[in-house]
């Protein structure tokens, strides 16, 4: 546990520049509960920054929840994986509203908060993602993800070369402001910081210069 307020640090994330912002349910990746719901209205509503949400988002019940709470973008993980038709179906019904996680662990997707891992090739599951009509994946190397060993960027590079009908949001290992602009010399959509922000390794406004 980094801080006890959640809404103040997203308060304070957003006076150092930020636009967007990425949350998690931890334990609703882990249940398929909303614990966290009122916390995440909180942040939205006073904040007002374009927040993306993910963990434990298995139903369009959810999904219209959070879009009602003002949220931007909802993430699908193991659903996505799970359950292609559902998929589909949300891509179109709410367009670049929804997004997907794609939790990579040896070469596949990790799946239930990480405590699985499917059949399923990394490089495969982005082609039918594609195929669905996903346009935002958020791609976590498990084996970085807070580790604080900088971003696998042999990953990300050939997910942009192979992958430019998608925007590719990096996640996992982003430690240092020279792993910022390694990722944004790639070209990505964006990148996730966490663990190096709370720890106080990455100036979030000097990162986001370095992102422009």
């Amino acid at each position: 546990v980094y801080d006890t307020d959640p809404v103040s640090v997203a308060g304070r994330m957003k006076a150092s520049g930020a636009r967007f912002l990425h949350l998690v349910d931890l334990e609703g990746a882990r249940t398929g509960e909303t614990p966290n719901l009122g916390v995440i209205r909180s942040i939205v509503k006073e904040t007002g920054l374009l927040a993306e949400v993910g963990g434990g988002i298995r139903d369009e019940d959810r999904i219209r929840r959070y879009l009602d709470l003002g949220v931007g973008r909802c993430i699908l993980g193991t659903i996505a994986v799970k359950d292609f038709d559902f998929t589909e179906r949300m891509a179109q019904t709410y367009g670049e509203r929804i997004a997907v996680g794609v939790d990579i662990k040896d070469g596949f997707v990790a799946i239930r908060g990480w405590t699985e891992s499917s059949e399923i090739p990394y490089a495969q599951f982005c082609e039918n993602m594609i195929r669905l009509g996903i346009r935002t994946v958020i791609c976590t190397d498990i084996s970085r993800d807070g580790a604080m060993k900088g971003s696998n960027l042999s990953l990300y590079r050939e997910l942009a070369e192979h992958y430019p009908a998608l925007d590719i949001i990096a996640s996992g290992g982003v430690s240092s402001i020279d792993d910022v602009r390694a990722l944004a010399s790639l070209g990505l959509y964006g990148a996730i910081i966490g663990k190096a922000y709370y720890i106080g390794a990455i100036d979030l406004a000097e990162a986001l210069e370095a992102a422009k």
